[in-house]
């Protein structure tokens, strides 16, 4: 089959590879049939994600047909659509059992090298570095998915591929970043990042009644996309204006009650010293996550608000102004997504037409575009916003 195959620093092709086939009486094959480009794939190809080795096959959300199962799987049959969560779940360790899924203790088969890294093992991830199991990914043809009747969910005949594809991750993240904002009704929430999963922290903070939404970029299509799709008030960080004074302004001094960080570990700063830094960690692969994002929304958060996580964090991160934090009794809600917990509720506002998720998507592709897609992507180039493939 055609797969997406990582090679190394800024090297990913198309190449051709094994059918993936059921190791497990768990499995399931799919024949994928929607895969998209995550921005936190990005991080693999900057050679920011240790442990990647070449020939991993990229890929963390997607979808597709049932074609094969394994002996014990109960909850599906051949030709079912489903889509498949970006976190591995075994569905009975303590942690599943509180749905806290993307901690797992028992779907990585590599726990001693998450431990060497996180201090704990936490739960495989597809395509993502054998950190969290080594897992191939979904950017192919075929796709094997362990605990099959734990983490997919059949998708309704009512909805198309692109309304659905993005449960398998980020309208799921950006659901539970604004609901670890802790947002009470009327609510004032800065929102970093209108990427992907910044647009769904937009929509999603609406949900929770938000009375303000504030969106914090420097790409302007992304900028566009967060005013006229999610009905947020933006904030260009190419502007003279300091973000922190901006949001002062905004708020009468009294700053953002919730503040989410939708960027991670790749935001950039506004200095020049900033950016040479970041070259030198980028050239000399250190795993170094930027804090730049961070140390805004540590300053610009309200006394005792509430500071929400979503955005991928990788090794250490320096210079954040913690003595702020805590003198302002900020409140920290973080996390990879525990989207098996949110599928029943986002599929049934999808249903209801609460939200269409497919308004983030800007390159629609095949899959052998896959090298072009990940360049336009991270190089923010044709206003690419959000790519979706089909192989």
């Amino acid at each position: 089959m055609k797969a997406l195959v990582w090679h190394g620093r800024n090297d990913v092709r198309i190449d051709n590879v094994p059918d993936p086939k059921i190791q497990d009486p768990g499995d399931i094959i799919l024949k994928v049939s929607s895969t998209a480009i995550c921005g936190s794939d990005l991080h693999l190809v900057d050679g920011m994600v240790p442990n990647m080795e070449s020939g991993d096959i990229l890929g963390h959300e997607f979808m597709g047909e049932v074609v094969e199962l394994g002996k014990d799987v109960k909850k599906f049959e051949k030709g079912d659509r489903v889509v498949v969560p970006f976190t591995i779940a075994c569905g009975h360790c303590s942690y599943c059992n509180d749905d806290l899924y993307s901690l797992c203790d028992n779907s990585n088969p590599n726990p001693d090298l998450a431990k060497k890294n996180l201090g704990h093992t936490i739960s495989g991830v597809f395509g993502y570095s054998h950190i969290l199991g080594g897992f191939p990914g979904g950017q192919a043809e075929y796709v094997r998915v362990p605990y099959a009747d734990v983490g997919p969910a059949k998708v309704p005949d009512a909805l198309s591929d692109e309304q659905a594809l993005f449960l398998s991750d980020i309208f799921p993240t950006g659901y539970m970043a604004a609901e670890n904002a802790n947002i009470r009704d009327g609510d004032t929430v800065a929102i970093w990042g209108c990427g992907p999963v910044g647009q769904f922290c937009i929509k999603s903070a609406w949900m929770m009644g938000a009375g303000r939404v504030i969106a914090i970029d420097n790409v302007p299509e992304r900028l566009e996309m967060a005013k006229n799709q999610g009905n947020a008030e933006i904030i260009s960080t190419t502007d003279r204006d300091d973000v922190y004074e901006k949001l002062m302004e905004m708020t009468n001094g009294k700053g953002p009650d919730s503040c989410i960080d939708a960027v991670g570990a790749e935001a950039h700063g506004d200095t020049m010293f900033g950016k040479v830094v970041d070259k030198t960690k980028e050239v000399l692969q250190l795993p170094m996550s930027r804090p730049y994002v961070l140390q805004q929304i540590f300053m610009s958060c309200k006394k005792a608000g509430t500071v929400s996580i979503p955005g991928v964090y990788l090794g250490m991160v320096n210079e954040l102004p913690f003595g702020a934090a805590m003198n302002k009794a900020l409140k920290f809600n973080m996390g990879q997504t525990h989207v098996q917990r949110y599928l029943p509720t986002l599929i049934e506002k999808i249903e209801k037409g609460e939200i269409d998720p497919s308004f983030v998507i800007t390159h629609r592709l095949k899959l052998e575009d896959a090298p072009h897609a990940y360049d336009i992507f991270k190089k923010k180039e044709d206003n690419c916003i959000k790519v979706i493939m089909h192989p």
